[in-house]
């Protein structure tokens, strides 16, 4: 394969600490990837990992030159960036990414480019019979509820990372600048159409999982502020509520007091409150108001593309 020459399909694969499952890995896809008897290329991102993966990887872009190729990161950034690192080198008319864990199965492979053949750009999956803990599968709900509420795509598996996008979509993601990127996320974001099928799930057999307690709060937190500015927008809602109570309770208050004397009302501790609660509320919508604009700075700062041509269709003179 000559550099720079356009391919079919490019498999992407974050790797950190992977030594159990690499050689594994690297077999299993290879043999998929040539029964299509299409171009393909396999990318292996080494996320700084600490173990013999960097070593694996290496030898493995050495015995497969035209098939593989290692990218080596000097320290780990994260799943995410590893992956942008990963589609930045792809050449593929079509991208899919995959973990090395081999909960995700190589052979689900086929099952996704014949999705993405019927013509949409994103092609999502969910994990059937999924082999996880309780906490795994809560804390994944949680997270696809989020983000479901707020990006308005429903999808019903955003941590499953088994997913292919389109040349297209994935020209558009490399044009986003920020530092902290959701891939499924960014790539609904372009997409005109996408779709979500059922792949197998297996048990993790050699490693350990890489999220953490701690690295899964991490990551629904990173979710929450990359996506969207709800968290500002929901100081101006909580401080309107709280005013609208203190309002309402200074009314309450004001009747009360007439019709049953000023002693009713704690001489004035209650109209306290109530006044209490406006200015409260007060600040919460100024605070709120100031997230509004720190937002648009915010997104201003990230320099996504203001929009994405997705084909360009001249006309010829008769």
């Amino acid at each position: 394969m000559k550099p720079g020459e356009q391919i079919d399909l490019s498999l992407v694969i974050p790797v950190f600490n992977e030594e159990g499952n690499l050689g594994e890995l690297v077999e299993r896809c290879l043999k998929v990837c040539r029964e299509r008897g299409r171009s393909f290329e396999i990318i292996l991102v080494d996320d700084g990992s600490v173990d013999g993966s960097t070593v694996m990887i290496i030898r493995a872009a050495r015995e497969h030159p035209s098939q593989i190729i290692g990218v080596v990161l000097n320290r780990n950034y994260g799943q995410h960036a590893a992956v942008v690192a990963g589609l930045a080198k792809s050449r593929g008319d079509v991208v899919v990414t995959l973990d090395a864990d081999l909960q995700n199965p190589p052979e689900e492979i086929p099952k996704l480019l014949a999705e993405i053949e019927k013509g949409v750009d994103v092609v999502g999956t969910i994990r059937a019979n999924r082999r996880d803990s309780f906490f795994r599968k809560f804390s994944s709900g949680l997270v696809n509820s989020m983000v479901r509420r707020a990006t308005g795509v429903m999808m019903h598996d955003y941590g499953c990372m088994l997913r292919a996008y389109r040349r297209p979509i994935v020209e558009a993601m490399l044009q986003c600048q920020e530092r902290s990127t959701f891939i499924p996320i960014l790539a609904n974001s372009f997409a005109r159409t996408t779709s979500e099928i059922s792949v197998n799930h297996a048990a993790r057999t050699r490693g350990d999982s890489k999220y953490s307690f701690l690295g899964l709060i991490s990551l629904q937190f990173d979710l929450l502020t990359s996506m969207s500015t709800f968290p500002l927008r929901l100081l101006s809602f909580v401080g309107t509520i709280i005013a609208l109570s203190g309002i309402t309770f200074g009314f309450f208050l004001l009747v009360m007091r007439f019709l049953m004397g000023a002693a009713w009302a704690a001489q004035g501790v209650f109209t306290l409150f109530a006044v209490l609660f406006v200015f409260v509320g007060a600040q919460f919508i100024g605070l709120g108001l100031l997230g509004e604009y720190i937002g648009r700075i915010y997104q201003d700062v990230r320099a996504r593309p203001r929009y994405f041509i997705q084909e360009i269709v001249a006309g010829t003179e008769e």
